[in-house]
């Protein structure tokens, strides 16, 4: 069992690194715990509430109790399955804004400026505007990640996004293109009614190539000889085996399990490992610090019209829903619902969007526990650069033990200005003309919450991860002593071996991060190959011609 390059994770990254270097004509093995992806449950994308809460598709991560949350311990899935956590998200596509990838090179990553990075994004897309608008000049078309948007049929998708016109926002034909800032159509990867993930835009091509095999089995470690890489143990069928790499090892196993098995390698804190009786190979003190994420909040509102998606809340019209998309991959069931959406900038001064909406014409949660309020509707709200950074370190040196997840979520006052903010700026745009025919009253948090106390309190209890985990394994310089990779991906300190996931994120992006995932596989997978990176764009993004004095 031995290929030139070995990857481990069949996720947004791992499929993309799979899909491009068996194109190229080596060998590749593909490690992953996870089983398949096939059922309704994964591929229909209106039960994406389903997969994520499914000890068979998610590894069951939670968080260790939060300190400024009151120690509770909240939800961090991750896909246990082919095509990873790209088989139990919310399809949201968003490749963040120019100016994230242009702070990724400040602070280290050269050559992952946005004029670097936009190529890849069109290299990967096979974008379809449906009729929504969009600029094509932006955008890919003929790559192997199917990017569509949703029919918007429901009244409340316009409604959302002129409310965001007439409380004084910009609005957006395409938050991916030139212009992310404003109120527009949301897009989703979804593709003929079907969840297009990781596994069947990229790992399905790839394996229907001779060179490209998956094998089923549980990372423990990498295999290190003399300072470099020679291979993964993997326990499968309960033996231990050891999966040879001729030229590389490359880790992609989400910003969780990639550092954790780096640290289980040898590679990280020197002082954390000898803690758990471990060697120190690398002397890597960012190994598993960085943590970042995405919170947000649900603002939900009761509706005057039972023209919501609560009416097909029940086991008969989910029946029917389920099977008229079984039959013709057609009707509620082929859309995630996220169909609008907004990115704006909370006060003047700030440079671009800071806050990210999702809207949803229903009131529910991601575990799928419907309001009690019936018809209603709601944005999920969050910002989307917390300054709150964590931790993912060892609970033992057993590679079966889960690791401890520390977020530190709130740990800043910024962070909790920015959600009082984010509260009455919602308010705002609910309580505009656009919405009057549809709104009777606010659900959560409801009209009685109003001193920044009372707003305190219901953000502590209610705020939800976004599940936006990255940057524990940050790339930069390589000295940068924090630095756990460099610019082509290469983990500093041991040769053979990168890594390439949302771990190597050195600040969070705006917005979902499975587009941004996806991408890093295209981009590392040309260093892999040694490949001369793909021409700078020269395109300029949009930004509001008077930030430094105007919120909108």
């Amino acid at each position: 069992m031995e290929a030139d390059f070995v990857i481990v994770g069949a996720g947004s990254a791992g499929c993309a690194i799979a899909y491009r270097l068996a194109e190229a004509g080596s060998s590749v093995l593909v490690i992953e715990h996870g089983g398949t992806d096939a059922g309704p449950f994964i591929q229909m994308p209106a039960a994406l509430s389903y997969p994520m809460n499914m000890k068979l598709y998610d590894w069951g991560y939670k968080t260790e109790p939060e300190p400024h949350l009151g120690g509770r311990r909240l939800a961090t899935p991750r896909g246990k399955v082919i095509g990873g956590s790209s088989s139990i998200n919310g399809m949201v596509y968003v490749r963040g804004h120019a100016r994230d990838f242009d702070t990724w090179a400040e602070m280290g990553a050269d050559g992952w400026a946005y004029a670097d990075v936009l190529p890849y994004y069109k290299r990967l897309e096979n974008w379809h505007s449906n009729g929504h608008g969009g600029d094509a000049d932006w955008r890919g078309s003929d790559g192997p990640l199917h990017v569509a948007r949703g029919p918007r049929a429901n009244p409340l998708y316009q409604a959302f996004v002129d409310a965001g016109a007439q409380a004084g926002y910009e609005l957006t034909d395409d938050y991916n293109g030139e212009k992310q800032e404003g109120f527009g159509p949301f897009e989703q990867t979804v593709w003929n009614g079907r969840r297009w993930s990781a596994a069947n835009a990229y790992l399905r091509p790839a394996l229907r190539r001779e060179n490209c095999d998956l094998i089923r089995g549980f990372a423990r470690k990498v295999v290190l000889a003399e300072g470099r890489a020679t291979g993964v143990e993997i326990e499968r069928g309960g033996k231990i085996e050891v999966i040879h790499a001729r030229r590389e090892v490359i880790l992609a196993a989400s910003s969780i399990n990639s550092p954790k098995l780096l640290m289980l390698s040898g590679i990280g804190p020197a002082a954390h490992l000898a803690e758990h009786g471990i060697d120190v190979v690398a002397d890597r003190s960012g190994v598993g610090q960085n943590l970042q994420d995405h919170l947000e909040l649900y603002l939900q509102m009761a509706a005057s019209q039972p023209i919501t998606l609560y009416k097909h809340w029940n086991l008969i019209s989910k029946a029917l829903i389920g099977a008229q998309w079984l039959f013709t991959k057609t009707g509620l069931g082929a859309s995630n619902q996220f169909e609008s959406c907004a990115f704006v900038r909370s006060q003047a001064g700030v440079e671009y969007p800071d806050i990210q909406y999702h809207f949803l014409p229903m009131a529910v949660r991601y575990d799928g526990q419907a309001a009690a309020e019936g018809h209603g509707f709601q944005a999920h709200v969050g910002p989307m650069r917390s300054p709150s950074r964590g931790t993912v370190t060892l609970a033992s040196n057993d590679p079966k033990d889960a690791p401890k997840i520390l977020f530190n979520y709130m740990s800043h006052e910024k962070d909790w200005q920015d959600f009082r903010t984010c509260i009455r700026l919602t308010r705002e745009i609910f309580a505009q003309e656009a919405f009057k025919p549809f709104v009777r009253h606010e659900i959560q948090p409801g009209e009685v919450v109003q001193s920044d106390d009372e707003l305190d309190d219901f953000i502590r209890e209610e705020v939800e991860s976004a599940y936006h985990p990255c940057g524990t394994a940050k790339m930069g310089r390589r000295d940068d002593p924090m630095a756990v990779v460099d610019s082509e991906t290469r983990v500093i300190g041991v040769d053979g071996l990168r890594l390439a996931d949302s771990s190597i994120f050195p600040q969070i992006t705006n917005g979902n991060l499975n587009a941004p995932s996806i991408m890093v596989g295209e981009k590392a997978a040309d260093h892999i190959l040694g490949k001369t990176p793909l021409p700078p764009a020269n395109d300029q993004p949009w930004i509001h011609p008077d930030w430094q004095n105007a919120q909108r």
